[in-house]
């Protein structure tokens, strides 16, 4: 393994232990919030691989993005908050949906717009104010 490799798994352990132990004693509202960050990290990752015209790194990007998106989608309380998790719902499918033909199209634009619905989810479940823990 080459010094360069090395290092660059190392970096990848630290954060990986970092993020778990942030997650481990970060709450409810706040793990969503982490998860928000994911999705658009990969978002971002994915459109600079487009760019790049690396196809693998788009392909662990955009399944990773996707990946958290359907996660959120399957975490959603349906017995709460009205017509919310159902809109929410919807929402996340036609992020999937895009996500998989911006991955079959090479579309940073679709990546962009994802990015875009994320970030407004995101900016309002931010404005929630966290549960007493």
């Amino acid at each position: 393994m080459s010094l360069s490799m090395a290092t660059a798994a190392r970096m990848r352990y630290y954060n990986d232990t970092a993020s778990a132990s942030i997650a481990a004693e970060a709450s409810p509202h706040r793990l969503i919030a982490m998860l928000y960050e994911g999705a658009l990290e990969r978002l971002a990752l994915a459109r600079s691989a487009i760019a790049r015209r690396d196809v693998s790194a788009k392909l662990r990007a955009i399944n990773g993005a996707m990946a958290i998106v359907e996660h959120l989608r399957i975490v959603l309380d349906h017995g709460q908050g009205g017509e919310l998790p159902q809109r929410l719902d919807a929402l996340y499918d036609y992020m999937l949906r895009r996500m998989t033909q911006a991955n079959a199209s090479n579309d940073a634009d679709a990546l962009a717009e994802v990015s875009g619905l994320v970030m407004t989810i995101k900016t309002g479940w931010d404005q929630i104010a966290p549960e007493p823990r």
